[in-house]
C-alpha cells in the first residue's frame, strides 16, 4: 500500500536528517531561496523533513489511522496522486505569503495528510473520531469543521505552525475528491 510507503519513506528521511543535520537546510521549504535560486525541489522535499520526533509522529500516525482506508477507498493511483498534489498545493500559501521574506522556512508532511484527512471525511463524513482525552466519538465533518476554525484562529497567531497549509491541505483534500475522483458526488449525495 502507498500510505505504508509514505510513512516508511517519512521515517528513513528522517533518520538520514539526524545523521546529516545539512539535509534539512537543504530540503526545508524556502520560499525566498526557492524563487531567486529555482530550488523548486523544495516543494516535495520539505514535505519529508519534519522538526522532531512528536512532530513526525502526529503525521505519520494521522497518515496511519486514515490511510489506509482511504487509499482501499479510491484506490492506489488517486490515493498517491492525492498526497502528492496536496504536498504541493499546501505549499503554495507559505510560497506567495513569504517569498520576499528571507527568514522564513517550513517544513513537514502536514498539509498532504490533512489532504488525507479531509478526503477521508468527503468519503466518511458520520465515523466517529475518537481524540485523546475525549471518550465520546465526534462524527468526523464535526471535527473537519472544528479542525478548520481552530486553524484560521491560530494562524492568526504567531507561531511556528503554518496553518496556512494546514488549511490548504484540507481544502484541496475535498477539491481533489470532487473534481477527480468518479461518483464522489453521488456518494455525498447518498449519505446526506
Amino acid at each position: 500500500m502507498i500510505s505504508y510507503v509514505i510513512i516508511a519513506l517519512n521515517v528513513v528521511v528522517f533518520l538520514l536528517v539526524q545523521q546529516n543535520p545539512h539535509l534539512m537546510q537543504k530540503g526545508m521549504l524556502i520560499p525566498y531561496r526557492m524563487v531567486r535560486q529555482g530550488s523548486w525541489y523544495e516543494l516535495l522535499s520539505s514535505g519529508f523533513l519534519h522538526g522532531g520526533w512528536t512532530h513526525l509522529l502526529f503525521n505519520m500516525i494521522t497518515l496511519l489511522f486514515f490511510g489506509p482506508v482511504l487509499e482501499r477507498s479510491i484506490g492506489e493511483v488517486h490515493f498517491f496522486m492525492l498526497y502528492s498534489s496536496g504536498l504541493l498545493f499546501s505549499s503554495l500559501p507559505s510560497l506567495y505569503k513569504h517569498k520576499n521574506n528571507p527568514n522564513y522556512a517550513t517544513i513537514g508532511a502536514s498539509g498532504a495528510v490533512e489532504s488525507v484527512l479531509f478526503a477521508f471525511i468527503v468519503l466518511f463524513p458520520f465515523t466517529p473520531l475518537y481524540l485523546m482525552f475525549i471518550p465520546i466519538g465526534i462524527p468526523a465533518v464535526v471535527f473537519g469543521v472544528m479542525f478548520v476554525i481552530y486553524s484560521i484562529w491560530a494562524g492568526r497567531r504567531e507561531g511556528q505552525i503554518n496553518h496556512e497549509a494546514h488549511l490548504a491541505g484540507a481544502f484541496w483534500g475535498l477539491l481533489y475528491m470532487l473534481f477527480f475522483v468518479p461518483n464522489t458526488i453521488d456518494h455525498i449525495l447518498t449519505i446526506w
